[in-house]
């Protein structure tokens, strides 16, 4: 969005596909007004918007504020789920790969010069960034 209202200029009409592709929040919908003030319109034809028309304007923002209230029902479904399930005794946290001892271990060879990907092999590691000493 910020990048989109530096970059047009006056008369330029912005094809988005989904108004969900533009703004985030209301919030970010509310900047898009300052498109209205550089006189760009916004066309978004899979909802069959487009600023430049007198109905186009106010079903801009109602899709703007109907898309946040499904955002936030959204995470407070999520948030609702996670929390049914830690009560369950689920945990979400990753388990540890290695031991105390063998990152002991691992942390001693590299220091006497191992290379990465022979500790990454040696110890199943995926990433060298999980070695990172």
């Amino acid at each position: 969005m910020k990048a989109c209202l530096e970059y047009v200029r006056e008369g330029d009409t912005p094809v988005i596909t989904r108004l969900d592709r533009l703004a985030r929040s209301t919030l970010d919908l509310c900047h898009a007004a300052r498109l209205e003030q550089k006189q760009v319109h916004l066309q978004v034809p899979d909802q069959s918007i487009n600023t430049h028309d007198l109905p186009g304007r106010p079903l801009f923002n109602v899709l703007g504020a109907i898309a946040q209230f499904e955002t936030e029902i959204r995470a407070e479904r999520q948030r609702e789920r996670l929390a049914k399930a830690r009560q369950r005794g689920i945990q979400f946290e990753a388990r540890k790969k290695l031991t105390t001892q063998r990152v002991k271990e691992l942390q001693a060879k590299r220091l006497y010069g191992m290379l990465i990907r022979e500790l990454m092999h040696g110890y199943g590691i995926p990433s060298p960034a999980s070695i990172a000493i």
